[in-house]
């Protein structure tokens, strides 16, 4: 391994996470960058936020970092591996068991979670954030060790002495000897339970052969309340006894059964709660049965039992009603079998009947673990994906993907804190994943990474990327391959578009890894793929505020308004369309590039986090929807999805793209309030943009280099750079970038004055259906109504084709403008207020500067109007200019028949008349 390689990733930062502190981490002087990176990032720490609009959105995500119970967090995790989970609860929603799909995608949060808190230390240095890494990196060096034993008994108090307890989500049970029922023609089996979930048809006892034979105890029925039931014959030919009342949660109860003489009795509590006269089966009539359980259930669609057992014994005989009574005061031995669960270590239960019939813990899914595996659910969910055709997620739900949240924020962790157990574990993981995946025929993982949603992998190869930079480990590189997506790869290669109903999250971060393994093995098909790719998206699957996909899919090229919904915009989308476009930047500064960061992050990425602090959630949105009347939903399926976890991480790493450094230049990509410290110089930025049109570098220190400033796209009028307050004569172009090449000095000052102005983008499917933005700023209007708005513009166009006139601010509201007596407001404000990102633009009369031509504003088939194509023309030097332009469409239009010659007259009459 090339220590410099190993030195740049810790310190230079391939993933905009800040280098890892400590004694054993390389010099950052001794960085290298991969050799087809042109540019580099900054870390996290060498890039600091000044106060401003981005500040106080990241306040709210580091308060909520600092203050969340980090124990609710591993929860998942510990419960899988038989831990304690220290009374912790889990988050909830798809960070549990209870959300949806049974909570198979558990474990992506804490990921998530791992990357904040990584960034938030990066940032600010707090050794809260450096306190709390290393705890639950700790917690989950525990959980794997733990996952590579047999379990061992959780003990807790019970109710004589201690008990055994088995969390929710271990799949733990007590696995009992085939000869503990004895054969009995009468019995009775007690057991004191501790229910700690209230799962239907959980077992507290089953014993059977299959779904045919068995003899069982469910805590509850479908019903909610105890069963026993016995059956030769399967389910329909079952002899019950139902209880009358459920099983309180968090309480000891006791539980027992009695056959005897054609009579079986229930009891809960050391009272009958129900009977059964007629009947004729007993254990005698099973005969030898093979799978006898504490908490697990022989048909195989049932929940394993959640909580504690104590005193569970087996009789050969019918207890009497005293006698089940009096075990509520002093436990008592049974004959046949008798576990006190005295035991504190181990998984073995003695048997205190003197029969020998020892029980033994174990898992539902068998183990223990391969080495390196860590999750918080089985490797089945793993194994499972294999022989998969179809996604189904309710049985698997993207192992791979939560695997790479994981794995990333533990890469983060060590990166940001130097913890050394956290490169062990993300290591480990890549081991585990490489033993798996490359035993397979290739054939077999094409079709796993082309199933929706089960096969998706997220951003894994990146992260094995970038582990590998640490690691050198060949194997790591080559587990990265044994993701490559084929059939995506060669049609973007080719320029093939296939996008069209494929699902978009699953398929974005495939190629930021596709980037990265680019850098790593030089093959140009993948940084090829990735530069298509981008293009099918932007701009032809691209809203206004930078996102992309409905209902998290793609649809045709072009398809705009005819895709706007309630489910539009998925936020992780806008996350990794981020990453990707800053990675393309790395190897060809093309400002398209960074325009479009800038459009997203300004717009959607700011937009999707609420304005409140919230100590139980992130507050992100899942989906943006952009239909008229959308209120934003900020805890989407309780607040833990995907895009909470991205948002998480997008509202911790701000600065993330603020500036980007090449060998002899400094880039100024966005403008923010920050200060990067940089060869011996400290650049500050002083701006309140986008609420100033306009910002100020200040040059600490003395160096020779490029300060490269972007000219935004959209910064058409008056852009304009100053010196130490001399303005400098060459001209800005709008989609470039501005250098200034000089050896700078203490206190050397840039000024850069960018005008904003008001302009509309159309929808490329529907040119009425627009947006409007002014500057980088997308403003949507704010009224309750679920039609478009009608909006006119036009009356008030200035001759540089800016529509701002139109515009009316707010007092005391910056950003805030009424257009037609309708208050719009920038799309980054986190409000629940009802909004129209897109309006109807009706122009219905010819008007120049509020001169009436008494004319209607004719429309082609496809919406475009009269007045659409004198504007395009825009900016015109003069009214002369203008007028020239009206009169070459007036003409050209009633040469179609759309406009009479007295019709043409009046509007160019008009035109002339206009003050201008």
């Amino acid at each position: 391994m090339a220590l410099p390689r190993r030195h740049f990733l810790r310190n230079a930062s391939l993933i905009a996470a800040a280098p890892a502190i400590g004694a054993s981490i390389g010099n950052p002087a001794s960085a290298a960058t991969p050799a087809a990176w042109s540019v580099r990032p900054f870390a996290l720490k060498d890039v600091s936020l000044g106060d401003g609009l981005f500040a106080d959105k990241r306040r709210l995500m580091l308060d909520f970092g600092r203050g969340y119970d980090v124990d609710r967090m591993l929860q998942v995790f510990r419960a899988n591996a038989g831990l304690s989970t220290l009374g912790a609860v889990a988050p909830g929603g798809w960070e549990g068991l209870d959300g949806e799909a049974n909570g198979n995608l558990r474990g992506h949060f804490t990921g998530h979670f791992l990357t904040m808190l990584s960034q938030a230390y990066g940032s600010t240095g707090e050794a809260v954030f450096a306190d709390r890494i290393r705890y639950m990196v700790g917690a989950l060096v525990d959980v794997r060790e733990a996952l590579r034993r047999p379990p061992a008994v959780l003990s807790v108090p019970g109710r004589f002495g201690t008990a055994v307890e088995n969390a929710r989500g271990s799949y733990q049970y007590v696995d009992l000897p085939a000869t503990a029922l004895g054969g009995a023609a009468a019995i009775t089996i007690a057991a004191w339970v501790k229910p700690a979930h209230g799962g239907n048809w959980a077992r507290v006892f089953d014993f059977g052969n299959n779904t045919t034979r068995y003899l069982y105890l469910a805590a509850r029925n479908g019903s909610g309340v105890p069963r026993f039931a016995i059956t030769t014959t399967g389910p329909g030919g079952e002899q019950g006894i139902n209880g009358t009342a459920p099983l309180p949660l968090g309480q000891w109860s006791h539980i027992a059964v009695t056959i005897a003489g054609g009579t079986g009795t229930l009891y809960v509590n050391g009272i009958a709660v129900g009977a059964n006269t007629g009947m004729t089966l007993s254990p005698a009539a099973l005969g030898t049965l093979t799978n006898n359980w504490l908490g697990r259930s022989n048909f195989s669609g049932d929940p394993v039992f959640a909580g504690a057992f104590d005193e569970v014994n087996v009789w050969s005989r019918a207890l009497s009603a005293a006698e089940v009574a009096a075990l509520q005061i002093a436990p008592a031995t049974g004959d046949l079998a008798s576990w006190a669960f005295d035991e504190t270590t181990g998984g073995t239960f003695t048997d205190a009947s003197g029969r020998g019939q020892h029980a033994t813990l174990r898992r539902t899914w068998g183990g223990p673990s391969h080495p390196g595996f860590l999750a918080a659910y089985p490797e089945t969910q793993f194994i499972t994906l294999e022989s998969m055709t179809s996604g189904n997620y309710t049985v698997v739900w993207a192992p791979y993907y939560t695997a790479h949240k994981i794995l990333r924020g533990l890469l983060d962790a060590y990166l940001n804190t130097g913890d050394e157990r956290a490169l062990d574990l993300a290591s480990g993981m890549c081991d585990w994943m490489y033993s798996r995946l490359s035993v397979l025929p290739q054939s077999t993982r094409q079709r796993m990474w082309g199933i929706f949603s089960s096969g998706e992998f997220g951003g894994i190869v990146e992260a094995i990327c970038d582990l590998h930079a640490v690691t050198g480990k060949a194997e790591h590189l080559a587990l990265a391959r044994l993701f490559d997506l084929d059939r995506l790869i060669d049609s973007c290669v080719a320029g093939q578009d296939i996008l069209d109903g494929m699902h978009a999250n699953q398929h974005i971060p495939i190629l930021t890894g596709l980037v990265r393994l680019h850098d790593e093995t030089g093959e140009e098909r993948y940084l090829t793929a990735a530069k298509n790719f981008w293009r099918m998206v932007v701009p032809t699957r691209m809203y206004g505020i930078g996102g992309t996909s409905t209902v998290e899919f793609w649809r045709a090229p072009g398809v705009i308004a005819g895709t706007l919904s309630d489910t539009n915009a998925e936020t992780c989308c806008a996350y990794n369309m981020l990453k990707l476009s800053r990675m393309l930047f790395f190897h060809e500064q093309d400002p398209k590039y960074m325009d479009y960061y800038e459009r997203a992050l300004y717009n959607q990425v700011l937009g999707s986090k609420q304005d409140r602090p919230d100590a139980e959630k992130p507050l992100v949105t899942y989906f943006i929807g952009l239909v008229p009347g959308h209120v934003r939903d900020y805890t989407p399926k309780q607040g833990t999805t995907c895009c909470e976890g991205t948002g998480m991480e997008s509202a911790t790493k701000y600065q993330d793209s603020v500036y980007f450094e090449s060998e002899n230049g400094l880039y100024v990509n966005l403008f923010s309030p920050s200060t990067v410290t940089w060869r011996g110089v400290t650049v500050t930025q002083s701006t309140s943009f986008p609420f100033e049109q306009g910002t100020t570098l200040t040059v600490r220190g003395k160096a020779a280099f490029d300060l490269h400033l972007r000219v935004p796209s959209w910064a058409r009028d008056g852009f304009e750079v100053t010196v130490n307050d001399r303005v400098l004569t060459r001209v800005p172009v709008p989609g470039t970038y501005f250098t200034i090449s000089r050896t700078w000095r203490d206190g050397d000052t840039v000024r850069v004055r960018m005008p904003f102005r008001l302009r509309v983008e159309r929808a490329l499917d529907d040119p009425t259906t627009q947006t409007l933005f002014y500057g980088p700023i997308n403003l949507v209007g704010r009224d309750a109504r679920t039609t478009y708005l009608p909006v006119a513009l036009y009356p008030t166009a200035a001759l540089s084709g800016d529509l701002a006139g139109a515009l009316t601010p707010v007092p005391d509201k910056p950003l805030h403008f009424t257009v037609g007596g309708i208050e719009f407001a920038p799309f980054f404000e986190g409000t629940e207020d009802p909004t129209h990102a897109y309006v109807e633009r009706v122009e219905p009369r010819v008007v120049f500067a509020g001169l009436d031509s008494g004319v209607a504003n004719p429309a082609r088939a496809d919406g475009t109007t009269l007045l659409d194509d004198v504007w395009a023309d825009a900016p015109f030097r003069t009214h002369h200019a203008l007028i020239v332009r009206v009169k070459a469409v007036v003409e050209a239009w009633q040469a179609l028949g759309a406009l009479t010659e007295q019709d043409a007259q009046r509007i160019l009459n008009t035109a002339r008349r206009a003050a201008y």
